[in-house]
This record gives structure tokens, sequence and C-alpha cells, in this order.
């Protein structure tokens, strides 16, 4: 059984694995925040936003946007309980799904934090399909995600790339390798954005 089926199956389960990825990532949201603009979209949707911490560090720190957080109903489940610590139950739209299947459509800006590195090519390339369909025309999609530096290099993604490859069969990847990606699903890779985090922002737009 797939991982991911497998938690959704499994709801305490899926509960400890959500609270390890705050804890694991806990500092990336506000990080996020602060090194890139949210304030001039009108809608930032969080596509397999969890429980929201991305969208609420997002919301908390730009007044101006409103927010719509989509993912499984077993994951969102939780969601209105955080948004509400954060002050920003009010911006924001819950919304439970599949984003194999679709996603909401109308944002100015489509996050995707800590998702294609689950998946492999084609499987992501049926997830930026869908943010492509859904998103406005001069809109942006942000991955946030460890981007690899090429070569020999060290430096940890690298082994969270083996890891990812083990466990569940997606993987990390390099700026090159995410302009290719991109390229295929009709974006155009516009920049990469250090963070005061291990994660960078991969900055893209319809091709």
């Amino acid at each position: 059984m797939p991982f991911f089926d497998y938690l959704a199956q499994h709801p305490e389960d899926a509960s400890v694995f959500s609270g390890a990825m705050v804890g694991l990532h806990g500092a990336e949201p506000p990080a996020v925040a602060a090194a890139y603009d949210f304030s001039m979209f009108k809608t930032v949707v969080d596509v397999g936003g969890a429980s929201g911490n991305m969208l609420a560090a997002i919301l908390a720190r730009h007044p101006e946007p409103r927010g719509l957080l989509f993912d499984r109903p077993h994951v969102v489940v939780d969601a209105e309980q955080l948004l509400q610590a954060h002050g920003v139950s009010d911006r924001v739209t819950v919304e439970a799904g599949d984003f194999f299947r679709s996603v909401p459509s109308g944002g100015d800006a489509y996050i995707l934090s800590h998702i294609l590195h689950d998946w492999n090519d084609d499987q992501c390339l049926t997830i930026l399909g869908h943010c492509r369909k859904a998103m406005n025309p001069d809109g942006r999609l942000l991955i946030v995600e460890m981007v690899l530096p090429p070569g020999d290099a060290p430096h940890p993604g690298k082994i969270l790339d083996m890891v990812m490859l083990v466990l569940i069969g997606g993987q990390e990847r390099t700026e090159a390798e995410y302009a290719h990606l991109l390229h295929k699903a009709g974006f155009r890779l516009s920049r990469v954005m250090a963070t005061q985090s291990p994660v960078s922002v991969v900055e893209a737009a319809l091709a």
C-alpha cells in the first residue's frame, strides 16, 4: 500500500506524521514568509498544505492576501484550530480534495511546499498540470523545497534524496532539474530565492 494511502486509512498514524513534519520543518514557514513578497497576491493557494503552517505564517506576515488551504480530508481536519491560533482563520478557506485529480482554481499564487519531492517526474507533471490549469494567467507557482547543488558538492539534501527514493520513490532536485520539469509542464522558471532555512523558493510563471 502506498505510504500516503496508508495514512489516509490510519488517522492516528497520520496525526503522528503530521506532528513530526511540523517539528522537522518548523523554521521554514517564517523564513519563506520573510524571503518572498506575498503582498502582490490576492489569493494564495497552498496545495497539499496539511494543517496550514506555511499558509498561516505567510498570511500573518502579509495582511493583504487571502488564503486557500487544500489537502486531503483527513489532513485538513485540524486546520481550523491552527489557523485560529495564528489569527488568520477569517482569511482562509479550507478545501478538501486530491491534487492528483484537481486543485482549486482562481489563485494568484500556488504553493507546493515539500510536495514534489514526494513524487517521481510523471507524478509531478500531473500535479503541475492541475496547477497550471487552475491558476490565473499572470499567477505564480512557488515550489518550496531543498534545491540541490550540481555536481559532487556535499549537501544534506543529497542524503535526503536517497531517503526519499528508498521510502516513497521520491527525489530531491537541482535547479536545472526543476527548470526541465517546469518546462515540460508548461511553466518557465523565473528565479530561485534562498531563505534563512534549508529550503529555497523556486518561482515559476506560465510559459
